[in-house]
């Protein structure tokens, strides 16, 4: 038997991709077999642990490539999505690693969200091979992996503005991509997208799962606390238009979803 806790930190902590992902579906593997334990005195590595490969440079956003289809901007936009990938894997790990204390069912949640994420990030590693790329080619920016930093101290602040904000923000954008990658003659990738599409709506369901969960330990409403949350920590990340049938299927009430539309604008 092994220790999940400590298992997740070793795959947070694994800088070279490819064994990142070869050690997590691995632990997934495990985890659902019953080969792993929780172990509630494990130690908790500081989030600035994480392993990261020498590539991608990380830059300020306003340097990077601009994305968009055909040519350079069309690997930029790949890779772009690939780097989201990539950062999605060790939040997952790192949620696993440092939220101690929960249900079980908690820890099922977001080791399945890391598999599902590896899974992601190796479609769309596949796919910037194919063209004659790869991850770390261009640069990228560390905005996503910065909010594990603001958002570590608590597993409530973690569920409400990683999934419900920042990961549902993918929910809005993609059927876009989608439609430019396909008018593009890019059908490889779009199948690609159709996946990560259909399962972010579970990790942004997740997310609004353990937060009803933790407002309820609290005593605290949700909706309140969500939208307190995210305009006190991200009052200007807000941006429509929202897809809203897929933030209904991942749980938005048609309360929330106003609200959300009436900061944006």
């Amino acid at each position: 038997m092994s220790g999940l806790h400590q298992a997740a930190a070793a795959c947070l902590a694994e800088a070279d991709p490819d064994l990142k992902v070869e050690r997590g579906l691995d632990l997934a593997r495990r985890w659902r077999a019953g080969a792993c334990t929780l172990e509630a005195d494990a130690p908790i590595r500081p989030v600035a642990a994480v392993g990261r490969p020498s590539r991608p440079a990380l830059v300020s956003p306003r340097e990077l490539p601009r994305r968009g289809t055909g040519g350079e901007r069309h690997l930029a936009l790949l890779h772009a999505i690939a780097h989201i990938e990539f950062n999605a894997i060790n939040l997952a790990w790192d949620a696993v690693h440092r939220f101690r204390g929960l249900p079980r069912a908690f820890y099922d949640d977001w080791v399945r969200v890391a598999e599902e994420e590896s899974r992601h990030f190796l479609a769309l590693r596949a796919r910037l091979r194919d063209l004659g790329q790869d991850y770390g080619d261009l640069p990228a920016h560390d905005g996503l992996w910065q909010a594990a930093t603001l958002t570590a101290g608590d597993p409530l602040l973690r569920m409400a503005l990683v999934p419900r904000v920042l990961e549902a923000r993918g929910l809005d954008v993609t059927p876009g991509m989608m439609a430019r990658l396909d008018a593009a003659g890019d059908r490889a990738t779009v199948k690609a997208l159709e996946v990560v599409l259909a399962e972010e709506v579970g990790h942004v369901a997740a997310g609004g799962r353990w937060l009803r969960h933790l407002c309820r330990e609290r005593g605290l409403d949700p909706e309140a606390a969500f939208f307190d949350i995210l305009e006190t920590r991200m009052p200007r990340v807000v941006r429509g238009p929202f897809n809203r049938e897929a933030r209904r299927a991942a749980g938005f009430s048609e309360t929330e979803l106003r609200r959300l539309e009436a900061l944006s604008r």
